[in-house]
Order: C-alpha cells, then sequence, then structure tokens
C-alpha cells in the first residue's frame, strides 16, 4: 500500500503541474496514467507540434512542454505509474480513498484530482479486417519517427489538422503522398488546406475526397497498397510503403464513469472555487471538467490546478488558515523548491 497525500490520475501537462502547485504547498502527490509515457495527448498524438500559448514561452513542442514541466516536479518525488489504468476508487471510513490500478497497485490517498485530459482515449481506427496485421509497423495512428517515411510511398487518411499537418511537414521527404479524406470538406485550418490544395495543383502529391480506405494490401506486416472506394465509381488501388490514420480520438471516461461524479456527457461538472466535483475530496482539472465558460486550453487547466492545490491543502488540514506565499521570496517555498541557497 502507498500512502500519500494526492492521488492524480492523468500524467498529461494539467496533472504535471498539479503535482507542482501542490508541492509547493507541501503536499505529496502519486500520478497515474494509462499511456506509458508522460505528457498525455501532447506527446501520445502531438510531440512535434508546435505549441504557442504557453506564458512566457512563445514556441515549444508538446514533447518539450512535457520535458520542462518534468524537471520542474523534479524536487518533490512524486511516484509516476504509466501503463496502469485507476480501476477501484473507494471512500473509506476516514474519509481518505482507497485506490487501486489494474496493475495490482495499491494506494490510500486524502483526495484526488483527475487530470485525465479527454478520459482513456483511443484512436479511431482504420475499418479494414487485416488492420491490425499492420498496426505499429507500416500502419500508423501516431507519427513517433518522421524520418522512416523519407523516399517513401504514404497513404494519409483525415481530414483535420493531423492529417493536414503531417502532409505539409512529410511532402518533401516522401517520394510521393496521397491523401484520402472520406468527405468532401476538410476539418483543418483554411490556411493548411490552401498549402495542400496548391501542391496537388503542382502535381506533388494526389488528393482524393469523398472516399475511405476499405482494404490492406501486404505481407509480413509491411503495406504493398491500399484500397480505396470513393463513393461513386469503382475502387482504385493505390501502391503504399505506409499509411497514416488520422480519424481522431474516441474519448471514453472508462472506470471514471462509474465513479458516482456528476457527468456531463463525457466531461465532470466541478465548481469554480476548487474545482472539486460532486464528490467530497475528488477534483477535476483540464479537458475533463466542465464549468460554464469552460475552455480547453492547457493555461486555463493550469490556473484551474493552482485553485485545486489550495482547496486540496484546506481539505487536509481544515484548522489552518492558508497563506499565499511567493516563490520570489519565501523561504519556505525556496526549502520546498531546494532552492534555499539560491536566495538573494
Amino acid at each position: 500500500m502507498i500512502n500519500t497525500d494526492v492521488v492524480i490520475v492523468g500524467a498529461g501537462p494539467c496533472g504535471l503541474f498539479q503535482v507542482f502547485e501542490l508541492g509547493l504547498l507541501g503536499l505529496k502527490a502519486e500520478v497515474i496514467d494509462s499511456i506509458k509515457q508522460p505528457g498525455g495527448q501532447c506527446t501520445e498524438l502531438y510531440p512535434d507540434k508546435p505549441i504557442y500559448d504557453i506564458p512566457a514561452i512563445p514556441l515549444c513542442t508538446g514533447e518539450e512542454l512535457t520535458d520542462a514541466l518534468l524537471k520542474q516536479i523534479e524536487p518533490f518525488g512524486c511516484g509516476m505509474h504509466l501503463g496502469e489504468e485507476v480501476q477501484v476508487v473507494r471512500r473509506e471510513a476516514d474519509d481518505s480513498f482507497f485506490v487501486e490500478t489494474s496493475g495490482g497497485k495499491q494506494f490510500n490517498a486524502k483526495a484526488i484530482v483527475i487530470a485525465a485530459g479527454v478520459g482513456s482515449f483511443q484512436p479511431r481506427v482504420i475499418r479494414a479486417s487485416n488492420a491490425e496485421d499492420y498496426a505499429d509497423k507500416t500502419l500508423h495512428y501516431r507519427v513517433r519517427d518522421p524520418g522512416q517515411f523519407a523516399g517513401k510511398k504514404l497513404v494519409i487518411l483525415g481530414g483535420g489538422d493531423s492529417a493536414l499537418d503531417w502532409v505539409l511537414e512529410l511532402v518533401d521527404t516522401a517520394e510521393r503522398i496521397t491523401l484520402v479524406h472520406r468527405r468532401d470538406e476538410y476539418r483543418a485550418m483554411p490556411d493548411s488546406v490552401s498549402k495542400m490544395k496548391k501542391l496537388v495543383a503542382e502535381d506533388r502529391m494526389d488528393e482524393v475526397l469523398s472516399a475511405k480506405a476499405t482494404a490492406i494490401d501486404g505481407n509480413d506486416g509491411k503495406i504493398s497498397s491500399i484500397t480505396i472506394q470513393p463513393k461513386e465509381g469503382d475502387a482504385q488501388e493505390i501502391d503504399a510503403d505506409h499509411a497514416l490514420v488520422f480519424f481522431g480520438l474516441s474519448p471514453k471516461l472508462g472506470p471514471i464513469a462509474e465513479w458516482g461524479l456528476d457527468i456531463n456527457r463525457k466531461t465532470i461538472n466541478v465548481n469554480t472555487e476548487k474545482f472539486e466535483t460532486s464528490e467530497a475530496g475528488i477534483y477535476a482539472v483540464g479537458d475533463i471538467n466542465h464549468y460554464p465558460g469552460k475552455k480547453k486550453l492547457i493555461l486555463c487547466g493550469f490556473h484551474e490546478a493552482a485553485l485545486a492545490a489550495f482547496g486540496i491543502k484546506q481539505r487536509i488540514e481544515p484548522d489552518k488558515k492558508i497563506h499565499v506565499q511567493y516563490t520570489t521570496t519565501s523561504p519556505v517555498m525556496h526549502e520546498r523548491l531546494g532552492v534555499e541557497n539560491e536566495a538573494p
């Protein structure tokens, strides 16, 4: 049994920053995430995608943001339990929480913070009977190594920002790209669509609209072609070395939906004083929560994490007045951060 002040469900940017805010208040945390690496969607789906709206950081990638947050929380020594899903949450007689993961780890915590993004999510998969034979070999739902596509024939499936971003990123290094979209209009940024259309006009890539992939041909995990069926006309076979599929995510709350919380569709209702859910002692920050005026931005999640930390501190120490202290001047903060000797 691991005893801690707070269990945080989710190791995305908001979950990691929650560790920091709790640590400043002297609270220990353990982080659990079903994904096998920290960073949530930022590293799982968009590690190289630029982010421009993190305060004081003009530009960083999702991976760089995650690395910086991990560095920031180092002084607090939080436990990181990745590749495990929370399966049991039970309130104990003393109002603490028993938490158990799919890996059999057990925790006792005084509070829980849900920072699970869109919940337990999986990419929407291609509907071809043999798709699993090629998955993570030559059929990809995320890009881990763009260099492997140099000089290769690619079929990119999808019509959102991810599909268009990777078309524009890979067009100069791939042998040929064919973009296939099941509709005749895109959901991506207009500027990206314009750039892609220009590439098609210049015969630097191919575009197939109102069509879907119906079959994959190949051998030993290596794709040789993708069969595309338009809404009208005959199917066509497109030579390919790799297929990149960007159909979006299928968000699922998973076991969280069974915790007795006030659910708003696939989000969790919270108050805006402490970001506490309908269950006392369980809080929610980031994309998974809902309240009037909610905006799904990382910087909003950071703000929510700060207020949740103060709410949790008050719950754990109800008889103490919680003072706001500043990291620039507070000796207590300097000691917790391990920079006491660096104070002016």
